[in-house]
């Protein structure tokens, strides 16, 4: 017997599974207005950002009690009642930097999730690994409910946090996408 397959050292964010599967862009004229976080709430701001531009008036509030912070499930399942989902993308530890100009090339919507420290392998003694925090990118800008003001939405390669580790990618899709989280 023969073995053909051969390590493959790199994939596409976003492989296309097959000639029928919706390819996008989904989202390209969505209008995105940005909503500053209070506190530790990047998701559910993020989230409640997404779903008002398809015209509900939601708030963060409104997704603080139906998600996990830790479980993108919940927040996929939370966007269902906007017509929305999420799918994973391909992804490893590396920086922001190394992928930006690809993700920027799809002309979409994704959310990128990346460690705000150096990841540590263990978690503390409250059983947290580390910190991580999620924006928003739109085409070739990236909201950050984060900032304020004028860095509030930067464009891609101008944004500051470029060098942190990724945690997890994921593509908006419309709900009913073959793929989702």
């Amino acid at each position: 017997m023969t073995l053909n397959w051969r390590p493959n050292p790199s994939a596409p964010l976003w492989d296309e599974e097959s000639d029928d599967e919706p390819k996008g862009p989904f989202f390209k004229d969505l209008n995105l207005k940005h909503i500053h976080q209070i506190g530790p709430t990047c998701v559910p701001t993020t989230l409640a950002m997404i779903a008002r531009s398809t015209g509900a008036d939601v708030g963060p509030d409104d997704f603080k009690p139906i998600i996990n912070s830790q479980s993108p499930h919940s927040w996929s399942k939370a966007l269902e009642p906007y017509n929305l989902q999420l799918a994973y993308c391909n992804q490893d530890l590396r920086r922001l930097d190394y992928y930006i100009d690809e993700l920027v090339g799809y002309d979409d919507l994704f959310l990128l999730c990346f460690y705000s420290v150096s990841p540590p392998s263990d978690p503390d003694e409250n059983g947290k690994l580390c910190t991580a925090h999620i924006v928003t990118l739109h085409g070739n800008q990236i909201i950050d409910t984060a900032k304020s003001g004028a860095l509030s939405v930067v464009n891609a390669n101008q944004y500051p946090r470029r060098d942190r580790e990724t945690k997890r990618i994921f593509r908006v899709v419309p709900l009913g996408h073959p793929r989702r989280v």
